[in-house]
């Protein structure tokens, strides 16, 4: 009942920023926990952060504390992921995601059932 669409991919240099932005529509108060993940080649699904309906409460991958800040606007159905200082190990296919539950640094993607297409994120070093 919810569907999640995302924009805001593509190359950057390293050092650089970028923000990606999650359009949450349908009944969004059904998975109220939102966040990002990302899979780089050859690797697995992994978290990136997540925000509570509120946002009084976030968590950060320790790869990203620092760099990256997650935000959410209920009144527009929105989420953005803002990346800065973006380095070549960032590089990956980015994912929104939302849950009818916690979404913290040990959440595995197979917990995970309502899902952006993703969006490319390249960082050239």
């Amino acid at each position: 009942q919810v569907q999640l669409v995302e924009s805001g991919g593509g190359l950057v240099q390293a050092g650089g920023s970028l923000r990606l932005s999650c359009v949450a529509s349908g009944r969004t108060r059904d998975t109220p926990t939102m966040g990002w993940f990302r899979q780089a080649p050859g690797k697995e699904r992994e978290f990136v952060a997540s925000i509570t309906w509120s946002g009084s409460v976030t968590h950060y991958a320790d790869s990203v504390e620092g760099r990256f800040t997650i935000s959410r606007d209920n009144a527009k159905n929105t989420m953005d992921l803002q990346m800065n200082s973006l380095k070549p190990e960032d590089t990956a296919v980015y994912y929104c995601a939302a849950r009818n539950g916690q979404i913290t640094t040990t959440t595995h993607y197979n917990a995970i059932h309502v899902w952006s297409k993703g969006t490319l994120v390249t960082v050239s070093s």
